[in-house]
């Protein structure tokens, strides 16, 4: 694996790993997020507000679907992982032969499922009938996509597995790039629509899946798997899928709840409604520190336990929640002080109705954005400590930490808006974030003892 940047997590001062590993999953993040805003500009410029109405009303089940497959091929990741921390080659390349056959099958199921159900989704979730078209010819071809979704997150998630968390940010940038490329080109050149846009997404992850591909079997050695190591195993499969569902469910869940929440914001009206969406977005760059220390303690987590180094496990644990202290503290007084001037880069001014309430939506949404910030300690606690429970191999477990979540958004929409309003809005997210803590903390030290009797019995 000479020139690859594999990293062995379980040698060194553990801060020090974790900013390694944590820093460059960081910039793919934020980059992720501009070029997002980017994809919204072209998209809203060049096709018109039906056609970008038409993408964002795709939002909620664009994440419920393709959540789910991020989340599970995150979890295919954590044998893996472990089995680079104890040095087993042999088990790690059976998990990974045996991550083809299970990938294939669900692939096969969601792409056929959610092409065939796609026009009853969009009714189900009370698409309105101007932006229908233009939200089904969008959401198809990315529904088509969902195998080279399959394909890069498995083997990015594979080369993360083995402490490089560099290599896969570069082709997510490079694929970035591309899809902005491919948008102008097939939206502005090609006249495709929201097609163009769609299809620009997939062949831009395509693009990057197969880079992925191509580094493996140049400098990754280690995942090169012989044809023993595709015959599918039972145990194996079984061993992948304890850790891949639980973890798709937890986004799928999490997205769930996200929808009967946006559902209860809809009622408030046209001023909520964009007061809370330009929170959002600011909120999505302010989190990505939490989403990146997340990941970086699934790979911690999932070496160490490997390579029996349980007392390592809860030193990272501590320092990445170290980290997460700062950072929450830092987004708080960011929040406070530019919160509204924030809000307000994400406004459509050119809107009559926005430009007439310009300053109290910037001002609902830098409440918005404060209250939520005031429990980012919460959300910290959510990321670092959900992750690593999965990365000791108990994502079944954290899984509950989503329903959770999903209790406190409901009763939030169903029950406190209407008595709150706008104010129960803003308290949703910390709720979720408090509860889905009081389960994961006790959760976490019930894992560890079970992690650490494993071990020291093991070393007998």
């Amino acid at each position: 694996m000479s020139g690859s940047s594999v990293r062995d997590l379980t040698q060194g001062k553990p801060m020090r790993l974790i900013l390694g590993f944590m820093l460059p999953l960081l910039l793919g993040m934020l980059f992720q997020q501009f070029y997002n805003m980017v994809d919204t500009i072209v998209v809203g410029r060049y096709i018109g507000l039906e056609a970008l109405a038409g993408v964002g009303s795709t939002g909620s089940v664009n994440f419920l679907v393709l959540g789910f497959v991020i989340g599970m091929c995150a979890g295919f990741a954590i044998p893996v992982a472990q089995k680079f921390g104890s040095k087993d080659t042999d088990a790690l390349r059976k998990y990974v032969g045996n991550t083809v056959w299970i990938s294939v099958i669900f692939a096969a199921v969601l792409t056929a499922a959610t092409c065939v159900l796609c026009g009853d989704i969009l009714r189900w979730m009370n698409t309105p009938e101007d932006v229908f078209q233009q939200a089904y010819d969008y959401i198809f071809v990315i529904f088509l996509g969902i195998p080279i979704t399959f394909l890069y997150n498995i083997l990015s998630g594979f080369i993360r597995s083995l402490g490089d968390s560099k290599t896969p940010v570069i082709f997510l940038v490079i694929s970035s790039l591309l899809n902005i490329a491919l948008d102008i080109f097939t939206i502005v050149v090609l006249g495709m629509g929201v097609a163009g846009a769609g299809w620009a997404t997939v062949i831009s992850q395509a693009f990057s899946g197969i880079l992925c591909l191509v580094y493996i079997i140049k400098r990754c050695e280690m995942l090169h798997i012989k044809k023993s190591d595709l015959k599918p195993d039972l145990y194996y499969i079984g061993r992948l899928c304890a850790a891949g569902l639980p973890m798709g469910l937890q986004y799928s869940i999490t997205a769930i709840g996200t929808i009967i929440l946006q559902t209860a914001v809809n009622g408030l009206g046209a001023v909520y409604i964009a007061s809370v969406t330009a929170g959002n977005k600011v909120g999505q760059f302010m989190c990505c520190p939490f989403d990146a220390m997340g990941s970086t303690m699934a790979t911690y987590g999932g070496q160490n336990v490997g390579a029996g180094e349980f007392k390592r496990v809860k030193r990272g644990l501590f320092d990445c929640i170290l980290l997460g202290i700062i950072w929450s503290v830092t987004a708080l007084v960011i929040a406070m002080l530019f919160g509204g001037d924030l809000a307000a880069l994400f406004l459509d001014a050119s809107d009559p109705k926005t430009a007439e309430n310009i300053g109290l939506i910037r001002e609902y949404a830098r409440h918005f954005l404060t209250v939520n910030a005031f429990f980012y300690i919460p959300l910290a606690f959510v990321n670092i400590v959900r992750f690593m429970i999965q990365g000791m191999g108990y994502s079944q477990i954290a899984l509950y930490a989503g329903v959770f979540e999903l209790i406190a958004r409901g009763a939030v929409a169903i029950v406190f808006v209407p008595m709150f309003g706008f104010d129960a809005i803003c308290f949703a997210n910390p709720m979720a974030w408090v509860l889905a803590d009081m389960f994961l903390i006790p959760a976490f030290f019930v894992c560890y003892g079970l992690v650490r009797k494993k071990l020291t019995k093991n070393n007998l």
